[in-house]
């Protein structure tokens, strides 16, 4: 059964997707016909649905990566293709304590907001109130406003966390709040960085060399779509290629002075 204010992803005939929140008093307009929502009340996800022209709509719970490409922006967001990794390499689980500074239009800390859970917390640092109140919007939508911090402030002023898990950077010159990152995650903790260029990925490595990281490591990830046809699969014609460079490393305070 669907209920009320639950996520719904309604996919036509052909593919095209629709994010809406059931509201049962609501329609969906299509070209292939008015789609009223009420009628989700009488089903349940994997079923279908008809338009009063008859065609039928699939329902489907939305998964992560629906509520990422559907979020609202006015940023350049960070891709699903590079969450996943970011993910996998700051450890984000439930109940893990996460510093995020640069929040944008709020992808990431939705991912992060996700996996850490109701047990977990994302303290978010964002400067620009505008970004901070879509960043909000997006995480309300889907319920997950509670697992975020929200903090309007510019983080070269300084933070007052210590002994988080992992800590992601997305601002435009990271090297100058490395001194905050090494304050606010535990020794030991993965911490990661989001650039655009390599001049920026050369400048934050060379910052990074003269404090306590090691276990350095910069990738660009790549993908590339087939499309399904069993006859004659080939690549799509167009993919998503560069959306930036990711930097990793980890805190260590114990590290012996360089010579």
């Amino acid at each position: 059964m669907i209920y009320p204010g639950e996520l719904v992803q309604l996919v036509s005939p052909k593919g095209k997707r629709y994010l809406r929140t059931f509201n049962p008093d609501e329609a969906l307009h299509t070209h292939e016909g008015k789609l009223d929502l009420g009628l989700l009340r009488e089903t349940d996800f994997g079923d279908y649905i008809k338009t009063h022209l008859g065609k039928k709509y699939r329902v489907l719970k939305p998964t992560l990566h629906d509520l990422l490409k559907n979020i609202k922006r006015e940023t350049q967001i960070i891709y699903p293709k590079d969450i996943g990794y970011i993910l996998l390499k700051l450890s984000v689980g439930p109940g893990s304590r996460i510093i995020e500074f640069g929040s944008g239009s709020g992808s990431l800390t939705l991912a992060l907001a996700w996996y850490a859970g109701s047990t977990g917390i994302v303290y978010s640092f964002e400067r620009r109130e505008k970004f901070m109140e879509i960043c909000a919007n997006n995480l309300a939508r889907v319920g997950l406003q509670d697992n975020v911090q929200q903090i309007n402030q510019d983080i070269e002023e300084g933070i007052d966390l210590h002994e988080m898990d992992c800590a992601f950077i997305d601002v435009r010159t990271p090297w100058e709040c490395l001194d905050q990152v090494v304050q606010g995650v535990r020794n030991g903790a993965p911490v990661g960085f989001l650039l655009p260029t390599v001049n920026q990925v050369s400048a934050l490595l060379e910052s990074m060399d003269q404090g306590p990281f090691s276990d350095v490591e910069v990738v660009e990830l790549m993908l590339r779509h087939y499309k399904p046809v069993s006859d004659r699969l080939r690549p799509e014609d167009r993919m998503v290629a560069h959306t930036g460079f990711l930097v990793f490393a980890r805190l260590n305070k114990n590290m012996p002075e360089k010579e």
